[in-house]
């Protein structure tokens, strides 16, 4: 059975410890994170703050740690004999070997304890720290299990070691040391958690919220819309979008969602489209008078890049050099033409189709 020793208010300690963990891991995950959130959003003064915070718990840190310290110095360490139950090297590429002893400690003070250390140890003097022989170690009387084995020991001492021999205690008697990082880690991180919590709650708005203004991009084309003009009861907005090439599979659908969620509206009253552009003139609003609209979501966008195709082999265009789709409804009955024209250096030709893609006409060279 291991006897654990600790100090006086062991449970103060720990109470203490774990409080200073909570709060100062609170500050540094406060710290830290108005550091980062103010350095995306460009809120300087916030970054400044974690800035602050940080180097001010480093001061209080500090300042508490040489107050405790002048409160509780800790007591000196004395000689004593000890010997070694066992030892066993744990490893080391170096020409310092770290052990692990269990020693029985013989105070001249107090009775005789267990307690197990470790110690780097030269690799040539590991035969010197032999089972059951006898050594000379410095321990604290406050701190009992801080122990050290003394390499190089007074001369009275080393006589002692050489002359004095130390009986076992019992494995009773093993002391260890108080174990307060198990709370202290604990909350320490839950405190930083908190704390960086806390920033990001209080910035979610501007660090989550999409930007709904009048500009969208994505990472394979970009997207432009403007305001054109206004009245009454509409707005007329103007939408462009490039593409690397818009008969790529399911590329104009894709383009066309972003220009109707960047324009707020799928009402078009012209639209165009060619290899690496889609232009829209959107409606805002009801129009003013009776006029053909052109529904940006009804569109058979998977049928166009086929009426391409058909356009640019079917009509008598050798090389054709571009190619436009235009949309036309009619101005009485509303009725969607859709337009597909291919040119070459010898001209142009033309095929139409319905609004669900059906081919209705062509127009050869």
């Amino acid at each position: 059975m291991a006897i654990i020793e600790t100090r006086k208010s062991s449970a103060g300690a720990r109470f203490k410890a774990a409080t200073g963990g909570f709060l100062g891991g609170g500050v540094i995950g406060f710290a830290l994170a108005c550091f980062v959130v103010g350095a995306i959003l460009e809120r300087w003064p916030v970054v400044a703050i974690g800035v602050g915070l940080c180097l001010l718990n480093v001061v209080v840190v500090g300042v508490a740690g040489r107050i405790q310290r002048a409160r509780n110095p800790r007591s000196p360490a004395l000689p004593a004999l000890a010997v070694i139950e066992s030892r066993r090297a744990i490893g080391g590429e170096s020409a310092n070997v770290p052990v692990e002893f269990v020693l029985t400690v013989a105070p001249d003070e107090r009775p005789a304890y267990r307690v197990e250390m470790s110690q780097d140890i030269n690799l040539v003097d590991i035969p010197d720290y032999r089972p059951r022989g006898v050594v000379v170690v410095e321990y604290r009387p406050d701190e009992p299990w801080d122990v050290k084995i003394l390499t190089a020991p007074t001369g009275e001492w080393a006589r002692r070691a050489t002359t004095e021999s130390v009986d076992s205690a019992p494995e009773s008697a093993l002391l260890a040391g108080p174990k307060e990082e198990g709370p202290f880690c604990l909350l320490a991180t839950v405190g930083l958690l908190l704390g960086a919590a806390a920033v990001v709650l209080f910035f979610r708005a501007d660090l989550f919220t999409k930007d709904d203004g009048p500009t969208t991009s994505t990472s394979s084309s970009s997207t432009t819309t403007t305001v054109e003009s206004h009245s009454t009861s509409t707005s007329t907005v103007t939408g462009t979008a490039s593409s690397d090439s818009m008969l790529d599979a399911g590329e104009m659908r894709r383009v066309a969602d972003s220009l109707i969620a960047g324009m707020r509206t799928g009402n078009a009253g012209e639209l165009t489209i060619d290899e690496h552009v889609m232009a829209v003139r959107g409606i805002l609003g009801a129009p003013p008078r009776p006029g053909p609209v052109i529904d940006l979501n009804a569109l058979p966008y998977e049928r166009l890049p086929a009426l391409v195709r058909e356009a640019r082999t079917k009509l008598g265009v050798t090389d054709p050099t571009s190619w436009r789709i235009g949309f036309e409804p009619d101005a009485k009955t509303g009725v969607l033409t859709i337009r597909v024209t291919v040119t070459d250096a010898g001209g142009k030709a033309s095929l139409e189709a319905d609004a669900q893609g059906r081919i209705t006409k062509r127009n050869p060279r």
